[in-house]
């Protein structure tokens, strides 16, 4: 028998290039017949008595073949596994067996059966060492592909299978491999076979070594039969041979080198708790962890940790429990990953707490005690965790921020509801929201939807959150409280009284207590008849009746106990309610408070964001909380959001559209049918849904209505029968609130905008409800009824360059032209006739065949009634003869409309000339578009025309090359000729021709908005400044002649209203005439410093559209729209943001070559910003500088603004602005460097100084290392040294002004008294005049 010792072995094979073989066969470049016959001649030897491995000739032979493992085929390898494994398992038997037999101990066991249990182990170890390492790694690949389906038998695949039945493929060895193993450590008694713990430990290191190399393979712990095969080796090992303490070290080394071992290291040690009841080897692994300290800049080691953390918390919170005094510590660790794992742990542990207090069993008194204590100790286990979890929302990383949202999401979802949590949670949570982090903000909102979802307060009045209801309630109880707490001091001053009578009845007799007397009053009564028989009837008599009222007294007292006990029973009751109630209201409040910021996020750019605000206000108007509402209504606008497609999340999760997201919201909020009530009640429903999203809804809110509706329309939600019931309410002639008949035509001409064939066939209705008798009686109703009426000519989107126009145009006898002039010319004194007069004029143009004959017969009757005349037989082409409108005598006719003493409300002359002056604006503006369209369907003809020459020219082959040019460039002509003819006819005929309609009213307009003294009617005012606005864009002459009257009114008029419409105007004319605009743009300016918030806004738009459209030139004007920035209202502050954003994207840098006057403007002058606002500004202004070279050209300027700014102010602004540059490159300190002399006597100034050391810093973290910092010391000792000049300077200035002063001061007081004496001098040559 050899010698062979273990450790020394394990030690030799480390590096095989010196591990000497005494019996050494060569086994590459071998004949494989000898190897053959080699290693059968061992395995033969093996199979028949295992302890020949203790011979040296077979033990070198199978060290022999491992140590060239790489050379050998695979059924050597199969072979060598399977003589290996049965040869240790026939040796473990054998040893099992003689332990058995025979009660010796491990010393008497003979040293063959150990040298061979020793050998077939180091021999296994050995050999899964080497499968692990040149095991190919497509092991699990060829596994695969012997399950593969057959395809095509070619030869090449045929020796690929056979390739592969030659080569040994380790992964399918395993299992087995680690089963044996594992029956190793569970049969063999090791403490019985080694007397000492060094060559126990090192047997069983030795055979639990490959359980550990296989872990290290990620692909490995991929299948479950080898996980669970490893963790039984591990566990048997632990439990039943010591090997915990070689286990440590194991898993912290795997922790620390390989990430994929976190969850598998967890598992063993939660399969050693449950299983073999062992804890102490986590206990340990924890305690470790604990006093590991991990750096901030590591990623890879605290991940592996916390992962482990994360699921041992999952898999055996109790343990974790235990140790988590010392696991805190990594709440405050450097590395985030940690800190992301202890939130996660603690989440889990609150979890298991939670659970284990409701299954608490009250069975018994002695029970019900002890339960209550074991309540008290687990609500303040929970109450301290959650306050460390609490206090993570102020963590610095993001990451754990949403991993503690994440973890009261999950806690949130439990039967527990935890209300005293979080009620402290819900403000943390608010606050959230307005985290910097985006995705901070967005499990914030989703943690609101789950406290909504998961709220606890449904237990009395069900699930709604209805802040006016809960209320209510909060009242009733209080109400209730207050009248039974009335009736239980009743009940207590009443049960007072009795017992006070009680004893006052009972005189000096009662010695004893009145309870005792009671008790003992029949008895007493008794001794007395037996023992007092002489006594006096009388007095019997008496205490007959005291025995009574006694009697009567107890029960008194038992009724009023009774009454006492049932009203503390109430008022206990009603107590807790309205605490119940208290809690419920601060809740919906809380969430109620937190409506706006979500509704801001809803515009957020995060998609992720914007979709859990939608669903966020979906639940909540669900649960019917008063601020969703507004919420839903403003997450329609979301409709027009372009990203319909799906992305992918943080979580790799697809995230669906936000447009597809908000449709499938609005149906099942409003659309879709509910579980109860039958079909016709389920279409009433959803009818009426659509009616009462239209009400009280803005133009934009409406818009973005009509274009979701549209969708779905086209998309086939919408059922037929709920266009019935539109129709029926639309239609029905009882009396019905007006906006139900106002929502159905709305919602119905939404449907049409899709497929007019939903108001072509009900075009009789329409004229019947819309423009008859009802109509006329709802000017609303007509409006939208006109609106739905234009839905005939079709909504077919125009291709950009196409001529071809597919509108439905009808006759001018068409009755529907006669119902709407009918509605136009009906008496009327409201306001909301000019909403119905501009659409039903734009229906007529958009419908009829010659609309401008229609319209100037409404001019013409309207001009009739507003100047009292009769209508005489009219030209067939021009104006009446009888209906002159000179312009010298507009004056004096403006006076006789309007009456003396209209100033406000709108009188019947006044009104009239209002409603013929909106007519004539609408109508002129509305035929410039009627005309366009006429241009384009000649251009169309003229088109159509020279293909058809063209065809029949290149049909006959009558013409050559050169005519077909020429006849494109006579086409050309014609085009260009049709445009010049439309355009001279509105700038000449339109409002100067001597047969214009419209042109008579021009000067009368002109002359109403010029004299507003005279005109004093609002109504009136506003209707000619809106048509002056629109003749202006009629003609180039026309608004050349008033556009200072147009700028004046929009400086002087006192109604904002006119301001607003002015402003409108303005960017209409900028639009179409730009040229005259572009003299006085900087009067479109004036606007931004309105008082009125509308005329702001307006301005701010109109201004956002013409600059982005390159319409107007942004010169020194930009810090007016700068000066937005920092407006009260938050809506003018956002379309600022939204503009410079929009701007910064444009290619002509309006930003960067604008900055410094806008610097300029804001710094210093009239216009000038406070400066916190001013450093606001800039600080958002210099976000778009993004380019280096922009950066580098801003510093020389801004250097150069130093030399002609003389006041401190000016210096600390540009200093300020200096420092918001990046200085990334070395050029732009070079800049500052030579700039200094423009600013070297500034630096005395410490704000100034101070901003000039930030920009150092900020140079110096930009350069790079390995660079010499020399210049920029240098640089920093001069501004040290020109700061230091600058103070003595000022300190000498400074006392010399002193000196001078004092000087001055001692000046006037020598003077003083000579000019005292002269001064009496004078005084007393009048009295010597006098005496004399």
């Amino acid at each position: 028998m050899m010698h062979f010792n273990l450790q020394e072995e394990i030690l030799a094979i480390q590096d095989q290039s010196t591990y000497h073989i005494p019996n050494e066969i060569t086994v590459q470049g071998a004949d494989l017949n000898d190897l053959r016959t080699s290693l059968e001649e061992v395995v033969e030897a093996v199979a028949e008595s295992f302890d020949a491995i203790a011979q040296s000739r077979v033990f070198d032979v199978y060290r022999s073949f491992l140590k060239c493992y790489d050379s050998l085929s695979g059924l050597f390898m199969t072979k060598i596994l399977d003589s290996i494994s049965s040869g240790l398992l026939a040796s473990v038997e054998a040893i099992n067996r003689e332990l058995d037999g025979t009660e010796r101990s491990g010393k008497e066991i003979g040293p063959v059966l150990r040298s061979a249990l020793e050998m077939f182990s180091f021999l296994l170890q050995w050999f899964a060492i080497a499968a692990e390492r040149h095991s190919p790694k497509e092991d699990a690949e060829t596994i695969v592909t012997t399950s593969r389906s057959k395809g095509k038998k070619t030869a090449k695949s045929a020796q690929r299978r056979a390739a592969a039945s030659e080569q040994f493929i380790w992964t399918n060895h395993i299992p087995s491999t680690l089963s044996l193993i594992s029956r190793v450590l569970r049969d063999l008694q090791t403490h019985r076979v080694y007397t000492t713990t060094a060559e126990k430990d090192a047997f069983i290191n030795c055979i639990t070594r490959p359980a550990w190399r296989i872990t290290e393979s990620e692909e490995h712990m991929k299948s479950n039969e080898i996980r669970m095969s490893v963790y039984k080796i591990i566990c048997h090992a632990v439990k039943k041979h010591g090997h915990a303490f070689s286990a440590q070290i194991s898993i912290m080394q795997g922790l620390q080198y390989f990430e994929h071992l976190s969850e598998p290291m967890a598992g063993i040690l939660a399969v050693l708790q449950k299983e073999f009841d062992h804890t102490q080897l986590a206990e340990e692994v924890l305690r470790e962890i604990s006093q590991k300290s991990f750096n901030g800049q590591d990623t890879k080691g605290p991940r592996s940790f916390s992962k482990f953390l994360i699921r041992l918390a999952d898999l055996s919170p109790r343990i974790i429990l235990k140790q988590f005094a010392l696991l805190r510590v990594h709440l405050d660790s450097d590395a985030y990953p940690m800190r992301v794992a202890l939130v996660e742990v603690i989440g889990v542990l609150i979890r298991e707490i939670a659970q284990d207090a409701e299954d608490i069993p009250s069975n018994g008194d002695d029970a019900i005690g002890r339960s209550q204590e074991g309540q008290e100790k687990k609500e303040k286990k929970i109450n301290k965790l959650f306050e460390l979890l609490l206090e993570r929302f102020c963590d610095m990383s993001s990451y754990v921020r949403v991993k503690v949202i994440n973890t009261l999401s999950k806690l949130w979802e439990l039967r527990v509801k935890l209300p005293i949590q979080r009620a402290q949670t819900t403000p943390l949570v608010i606050a959230a929201l307005s985290d910097k982090a985006s995705s901070v903000r967005r499990y914030a909102i989703a943690l609101l939807t789950t406290m909504i979802l998961t709220h606890p307060y449904g237990a009395l009045y069900g699930g709604y959150l209805n802040l006016k209801e809960w209320e209510e309630r909060y009242r009733s109880v209080k109400e209730q409280l207050a009248i039974i707490e009335v009736k239980q001091d009743k009940h207590l001053n009443a049960l007072a009284g009795t017992d006070k009578d009680e004893s006052q009845n009972e005189g000096p007799e009662a010695n004893d207590s009145g309870d005792e007397e009671d008790e003992n009053e029949d008895e007493r009564g008794s001794d007395d008849d037996s023992h007092g028989a002489d006594q006096v009837p009388k007095k019997k008599k008496s205490k007959a009746r005291a025995r009574k009222s006694a009697t009567e007294r107890a029960l008194a007292i038992e009724q009023a106990e009774a009454l006492n006990t049932l009203d503390m029973a109430n008022l206990t009751r009603f107590r807790l309610t309205k605490r119940y109630i208290a809690d419920a209201l601060q809740f919906i409040r809380e969430v109620e408070s937190a409506m706006d910021i979500v509704g801001q996020l809803l515009g957020s750019t995060s998609k992720a964001e914007v979709l859990e605000a939608i669903e966020f206000f979906k639940v909540a108007y669900e649960y019917q909380m008063l601020g969703a509402q507004v919420g839903v209504k403003k997450m329609l606008h979301l409709i027009w959001t372009k990203d319909n497609s799906g992305t992918t999340s943080e979580e790799d999760k697809e995230l669906k559209g936000i447009r597809q997201r908000l449709i499938e919201c609005y149906r099942a909020l409003y659309f879709d049918p509910v579980d109860d009530g039958d079909s016709r009640q389920q279409t009433n429903r959803i009818a009426k849904n659509m009616i009462e999203l239209t009400r009280n809804s803005t133009l934009a809110e409406l818009t973005s209505l009509e274009e979701l509706m549209r969708t779905l329309y086209e998309d086939d939600k919408v059922d037929q029968e709920v266009l019935n019931t539109l129709w029926q309410v639309y239609s029905t002639e009882r009396e019905i609130p007006r906006f139900q008949r106002r929502g159905a035509i709305i919602v119905l001409g939404m449907f049409a905008l899709s497929k007019r064939e939903v108001v072509i066939e009900r075009t009789d209705t329409l004229l019947k409800i819309g423009l008859g008798p009802l109509g006329r009686a709802d000017l609303v109703l007509a409006q939208y009824t006109c609106i739905a009426l234009q839905r005939i000519g079709g909504n077919a989107k125009k291709v950009k360059g196409s001529l071809e126009d597919k509108t439905i145009r009808l006759s001018m006898d068409n009755i529907m032209f006669r119902k709407i002039k009918e509605t136009v010319e009906h008496p009327c004194t409201s306001k909301d006739w000019f909403g119905m007069a501009e659409q039903a004029i734009n229906t007529v143009y958009l419908l009829g065949e010659q609309p401008d004959a229609l319209c100037g017969d409404l001019i013409k009757s309207y001009t009739r009634q507003v100047f009292a005349e009769t209508r005489s037989p009219s030209e067939p082409n021009g104006v009446p003869s009888d209906l002159t409108i000179p312009g010298a005598d507009a004056s004096s006719r403006g006076k006789s409309a309007e009456p003396a003493g209209d100033a406000a409300a709108p009188s019947g002359d006044s009104f009239l000339l209002s409603q013929l002056i909106f007519l004539v604006g609408h109508v002129a503006f509305k035929h410039i578009v009627y005309l366009e369209l006429v241009e384009r369907e000649l251009k169309r003809r003229k088109e159509l025309q020279a293909k058809e020459r063209g065809a029949a020219a290149a049909k006959g082959r009558t013409s050559n090359t050169k005519d077909v040019d020429e006849l494109e460039q006579v086409a050309g002509s014609a085009e260009d000729d049709t445009a010049d003819r439309i355009t001279k006819f509105c700038d000449d005929e339109m409002l100067y021709g001597e047969k214009s309609l419209l042109g008579l009213f021009g000067p009368m307009i002109v002359h109403i908005c010029a004299t507003p003294k005279m005109y004093k009617s609002p109504t009136l005012r506003a209707s000619a400044t809106l048509s002056l606005s629109k003749l202006m864009c009629v003609s180039t002459h026309f608004c050349e002649d008033n556009l200072m009257l147009l700028f004046k009114i929009m400086e002087t008029s006192k109604d904002p209203i006119i301001r607003s419409n002015s402003i409108i105007a303005l960017g209409d004319i900028a639009v179409r005439f730009s040229h005259l605009i572009d003299e006085n743009n900087n009067k479109l300016y004036d606007g931004l410093s309105d008082q009125s918030i509308v005329v702001k806004k307006n301005t701010l738009m109109v201004l956002t559209y013409l600059i982005l459209g390159s319409m107007i030139k942004v010169k020194g004007q930009l810090g007016e729209m700068a000066k937005c920035l920092e407006d009260e209202d938050q809506r003018i502050a956002d379309l600022a943001r939204l503009f410079f954003t929009e701007l910064s994207s444009n290619k002509d840098n309006a930003i960067y070559n604008n900055l410094p006057d806008v610097i300029s403007h804001l710094s210093i002058g009239q216009h000038a910003l406070e400066e916190e606002a001013f450093q606001r500004t800039m600080r958002y202004i210099f976000t778009f500088i993004e380019k280096e070279k922009q950066a580098e050209a801003i510093v020389e300027k801004l250097c150069q603004r130093f030399r002609l700014a003389s006041e401190p102010r000016q210096w600390r602004d540009i200093a300020f602005c200096l420092s918001l540059l990046p200085f990334k490159s070395e050029r732009s300190v070079k800049r500052l460097i030579e700039g200094l002399p423009f600013y070297q006597d500034k630096l005395h100034e410490e704000a100034v100084f101070n901003r000039f050391n930030e920009i150092l810093i900020k140079a110096r973290s930009n350069k790079s290392s390995n660079k010499p910092d020399t210049e920029l010391k240098e640089f920093e000792q001069i501004l040290k040294d020109f700061k230091e000049k600058g103070e003595e300077d000022q300190a000498l200035e400074e006392s010399m002004q002193k000196k001078t002063a004092a000087t001055r001061k001692k000046v006037s007081r020598r003077k003083q008294p000579t000019r005292g004496r002269k001064a009496s001098a004078k005084s007393a040559t009048p009295d010597n005049d006098g005496s004399e």
